[in-house]
């Protein structure tokens, strides 16, 4: 697991391109249903690329936590949430592709972002599971109460 004082560096990371591909589609409904002008076109494009830049960015960290999982079941979800990742992340390349040769985002893009998205939610409910239910990441007990009383001994001789 890659983290930064016990925080997992790929959880910090994620919620960057989730929120922006998120966000991109909804920009992208705005503008099809006529509620603001060209410039939600332009807003989904750029959420969308930094969606996919923030993507590439956390994928290396969701690489490394993978390949940390020695649970059987684990890595069986760990491997399904990484190839829809990848698959979403193909998905925004395509889409990118597409919003650039033609310039605006109706049709098929705004369909292959509604996909990635629902792909997306898909993923985090792995991501979740792995974490939720079968504790990948998480500090077993006995290694959190060790940093509880190594925490109170430092707070303790900060005082003293």
């Amino acid at each position: 697991m890659t983290s930064i004082a016990k925080h997992p560096v790929h959880a910090m990371l994620v919620p960057f391109p989730i929120g922006l591909w998120v966000f991109s589609l909804v920009a992208d409904v705005i503008f099809l249903i006529g509620w603001g002008g060209a410039v939600w076109n332009d807003v989904a494009f750029y959420t969308m690329a930094g969606g996919t830049v923030a993507a590439l960015l956390a994928a290396p960290f969701g690489l490394l936590d993978f390949l940390s999982l020695e649970a059987r079941d684990t890595r069986r979800l760990g491997f399904m949430h990484m190839s829809l990742n990848l698959l979403i992340v193909a998905t925004f390349a395509a889409d990118l592709w597409l919003r650039m040769q033609s310039g605006t985002g109706a049709g098929l893009p705004v369909a292959l972002s509604a996909v990635a998205v629902s792909l997306l939610l898909v993923s985090g409910w792995l991501g979740g599971e792995m974490v939720y239910v079968h504790g990948a990441g998480v500090q077993p007990p006995d290694e959190r109460r060790e940093t509880q009383i190594r925490a109170e001994a430092r707070r303790q001789s900060r005082s003293a």
